[in-house]
């Protein structure tokens, strides 16, 4: 279940919560929106007895002020919406910082890395003989890929506001997307076989990669 997909559910998508190392919880203030008159909660607690009947939809709590929370049994699928879909539609990409000097403490090369390093895994994969075929979006649950998902699936609410902070937020998934990549290998290592989990890595650096053109720009580098 995606952010898109919750929101053709309850009016307007759901904010991702927390770290998602766990569990990926969503929230939502739809009841507040859609009470008129009544109290948030009764209206909540409606909406979340409709959640409970969809697949993709593990658990949905209700706070007392009429919040919801809902939890999604396969965040992985945020990945399979981007790459096939595209991402939101952007009204105004960011501007891209200066690429030197190339350090961390720098967001422009930052960002330019993270794409130049999602692009190798491309490449790699194809000279491994990684699939693109195959996608199993519940195989990316290390906590390192999880992170990454929980940035991507904040792009429907940024593109829905009033400021995006477009330029923040790609630094963060960036950011993200570099320690999946160093800790959560994309491609086997060493004499190790080829398994489902690579191509779920691969589409997730075709995500990432996607979502940085989306937010800063086309030219970013495919090799540094």
């Amino acid at each position: 279940m995606t952010p898109d997909q919750l929101a053709g559910l309850i009016g307007a998508p759901p904010v991702p919560l927390g770290s998602w190392a766990r569990e990926a919880v969503y929230g939502s203030p739809v009841a507040f929106r859609t009470a008129s008159g009544r109290p948030p909660r009764e209206v909540a607690e409606e909406i979340a007895v409709r959640l409970r009947g969809h697949g993709g939809v593990e658990e949905v709590r209700v706070r007392p002020d009429g919040f919801l929370l809902i939890t999604v049994g396969c965040p992985g699928e945020v990945v399979r919406e981007i790459v096939r879909k595209g991402p939101p539609e952007i009204r105004e990409r960011a501007a891209l910082a200066p690429d030197f000097p190339r350090t961390w403490d720098n967001p422009g090369f930052v960002v330019r890395y993270a794409h130049a390093r999602a692009a190798a895994v491309q490449r790699w994969a194809r000279g491994l003989g990684v699939p693109e075929e195959g996608f199993r979006p519940e195989l990316l649950d290390d906590p390192h890929d999880r992170a990454v998902l929980r940035l991507l699936a904040e792009l429907p609410t940024r593109a829905a506001g009033r400021d995006p902070a477009w330029e923040s937020y790609a630094g963060q998934l960036a950011l993200a997307y570099h320690d999946a990549h160093e800790h959560a290998p994309a491609v086997p290592v060493g004499d190790r076989p080829v398994t489902g989990v690579h191509t779920a890595r691969l589409w997730l650096a075709t995500a990432v990669r996607t979502v940085l053109v989306a937010v800063l720009t086309p030219e970013l580098p495919e090799r540094l």
